[in-house]
């Protein structure tokens, strides 16, 4: 049992129970983005009785308490994370991985100016190509 995964629990009013941690051990602590299958495909393979309703009820309960976000950046996909603090996401188009983007590193106008909003939260989500390794360099190049 990991020690720090029962005091966030407790912290945030969450019961640890052995199926509520092992589904934090996995959605809490990764830095992908995951979808309730995914989370549901991660956990059964160390307990494989835990049940579908189970897996969507313990994100639900985390995301009510606030130590998860539920996010959706494509149309009919829901994605967890894990990251509370404000930044930004990258969906690559070839392989659909969803990537944090430090939130200095893009540069949005001022949502206060917006008339007739109050806005509670925002981030950007950009969808793209990432350049990296060999390719990328080669991409840079041509430019």
């Amino acid at each position: 049992m990991n020690p720090d995964l029962v005091t966030t629990l407790r912290g945030a009013g969450i019961q640890p129970s052995a199926q509520r941690l092992a589904v934090a051990g996995y959605v809490l602590t990764t830095e992908d983005h995951p979808s309730a299958d995914q989370v549901l495909e991660r956990v059964q393979a160390r307990f494989p009785m835990v049940s579908r309703a189970t897996i969507y009820n313990t994100l639900n309960l985390f995301v009510d308490k606030g130590i998860l976000r539920q996010l959706v950046l494509a149309e009919g996909k829901v994605v967890f994370d894990p990251r509370l603090e404000a930044h930004h996401h990258f969906i690559d188009d070839e392989s659909g991985r969803i990537e944090d983007v430090p939130w200095e590193a893009v540069r949005v106008g001022d949502v206060g100016r917006l008339k007739d909003y109050e806005v509670r939260e925002y981030m950007v989500v950009m969808r793209g190509r990432k350049l990296g390794g060999s390719r990328g360099k080669a991409e840079k190049a041509k430019r």
